[in-house]
């Protein structure tokens, strides 16, 4: 049992240590519950077993106390023949006496079952508190154990995203998107210096087509517009 006072005391600082130290607490207490289970079967087995012992020693009570009260019910059937003149008086003394005799001893049986249902019915009372007991503390030790693999199970994913994040830095995550960057910048600079030179080396053709573009000519047009308006003004 010492072991689940070690294992259930996870609210204490030296509980931690203790249940880190074990190879693996949820295991061990598993199998602390099934041998607690065991247990209890046996008890439980140990229970009916004293029980019917206990119906049996109650039977033969009142076996005896019949026979008791039948017997000495006899002798007195025996004396009231002799009274009547039906029996001779020495026999029925005699077979009275021999009633009697077997009275005492069912009464003494009758005294020796009645002290084997009192020890039984103690036994019983002990069992029964000790079943009661046993059981309580399974259910106790399986919700602790629910709670336990719970926390476990939360401790766990915790844990691992807390690693996954502190090891991102040091991953060169950062590293990484910071020289991505500077390769883009770099890429774009590259294209943007290869477009002035492609302008630079253009043929006189070029130049040419360029000029006489639809777009320079909407260019001009626009500005001897302008040129009309403000001679106009």
């Amino acid at each position: 049992m010492s072991i689940f006072k070690r294992i259930f005391r996870v609210g204490q600082a030296e509980a931690h240590a203790i249940v880190d130290k074990l190879e693996d607490p949820i295991k061990m207490t598993e199998q602390g519950i099934r041998d607690l289970k065991q247990d209890l079967d046996k008890s439980l087995q140990a229970l009916a077993e004293v029980k019917a012992m206990a119906i049996r020693s109650r039977k033969d009570l009142n076996t005896n106390k019949e026979m008791a009260k039948n017997y000495e019910q006899k002798a007195i059937l025996l004396l009231q023949k002799a009274e009547k003149g039906e029996l001779e008086v020495a026999e029925a003394d005699r077979l009275a006496t021999e009633a009697l005799s077997r009275k005492e001893e069912a009464v003494e049986a009758a005294s020796r079952a009645q002290e084997e249902v009192n020890r039984f019915d103690t036994n019983i009372s002990q069992l029964d508190k000790n079943i009661k007991k046993l059981k309580s503390t399974i259910t106790s030790y399986e919700n602790e154990l629910r709670t336990l693999k719970a926390r476990a199970r939360v401790s766990s994913a915790t844990q691992k995203i807390n690693k996954q994040l502190s090891g991102i830095d040091s991953s060169g995550t950062v590293s990484m998107l910071e020289k991505m960057k500077e390769k883009v910048a770099q890429q774009e600079a590259m294209s943007e210096a290869y477009g002035e030179i492609s302008m630079e080396n253009r043929s006189i053709d070029e130049e040419i087509d360029d000029v006489l573009s639809d777009k320079n000519v909407k260019a001009s047009n626009s500005l001897e517009e302008l040129k009309a308006k403000l001679k106009q003004q």
